[in-house]
């Protein structure tokens, strides 16, 4: 039988000067002080950790996982296997790969056009429009950058090193509303709708794909529009075993119409913006207590059978 409360990991990666910090992490972690459980924050490739100490382990910010996808995907089904994952190892494996974006335009939801070129692949660009090149697997804009069709022999050599190790290269029109009207994220809890940020472009004309870039710059809280709020609703819904969602971020920026279209579906890592929203730090901690008790009762009527 166990004792005492439930226990949560807040799983992040190691620091390291390529690695962003997680800025909400101290935030989130303080916030269990007053929780009925106990929250660790720890490392996903820390060899030391038993994960089958904890009744839940939540992905929060394991930001090296977009290089190092094999191993990342691989802890989560081993740690799955011992304890409760949020967001569960299924949708974690369905997300982690931006083809996901297919899907979503499969089931009517509206989002920046897309096209993907695998490794060996011809790599042919637009001619006619500006467009951006990044990895089909990647966190915070990491390798991604936009050109002008002027620009394609830049763009190629590009997207060929994208392919040298072995991803596939995403190619967009860039959105060119985003310099006026910016970036929009929502953020949900449970299916429940927590709050919005708005950023500013995050990739500057001439910026190559292996500088640094600030991923989150003017960021602000933000009131979403219905239908900013009607876009995310539906792309939700349509993500398998929605139910099982802990947590969620929604991207879009304005299309070419001036209608909000879906940037990116975030349910990996996705940073929540607690520090932009910290009155939503109490509704996301609550939400995790309950999920890690339920995990717990679980663990102990199956102890006792």
């Amino acid at each position: 039988m166990m004792n005492g409360h439930a226990r949560i990991a807040l799983v992040t990666a190691r620091p390291r000067p390529e690695v962003n910090t997680d800025w909400d992490m101290p935030l989130l972690h303080t916030a269990f002080d007053h929780a009925d459980a106990t929250a660790e924050i720890a490392a996903w490739d820390d060899p030391h950790i038993d994960w089958a100490g904890f009744d839940l382990a939540v992905i929060r910010s394991p930001w090296d996982y977009s290089w190092r996808s094999s191993e990342f995907l691989a802890w989560v089904d081993r740690c799955s296997e011992v304890t409760q994952l949020a967001n569960p190892p299924e949708i974690i494996q369905w997300n982690s790969r931006k083809q996901y974006l297919l899907e979503m335009y499969e089931r009517n939801v509206p989002i920046v056009p897309t096209r993907y070129i695998v490794p060996g692949d011809p790599i042919n660009l637009p001619r006619d429009h500006e467009f951006v090149v990044k990895p089909a697997v990647g966190a915070g804009a990491r390798f991604a950058a936009r050109y002008q069709p002027i620009e394609r022999e830049r763009a190629t050599a590009h997207a060929e090193r994208i392919h040298t190790e072995g991803v596939t290269v995403m190619v967009q029109p860039y959105l060119t509303r985003i310099d006026v009207t910016g970036e929009r994220a929502l953020v949900f809890v449970r299916n429940r709708f927590l709050h919005a940020i708005r950023k500013k472009a995050v990739l500057p004309p001439g910026l190559r794909y292996d500088e640094p870039r600030d991923a989150h710059p003017g960021t602000e809280p933000w009131e979403p529009t219905p239908a900013e709020m009607a876009l995310a609703e539906r792309a939700l819904a349509a993500v398998p075993e929605a139910d099982k969602l802990l947590y969620a971020r929604v991207d879009m920026a304005d299309g070419e119409a001036g209608d909000p279209v879906m940037t990116e579906l975030e349910l990996v890592e996705p940073g929540l913006y607690l520090r932009f929203h910290q009155e939503s730090i109490p509704t996301f901690v609550n939400a995790i207590v309950e999920v890690a008790k339920q995990s717990r009762a679980l663990r102990e009527s199956q102890s006792i059978i």
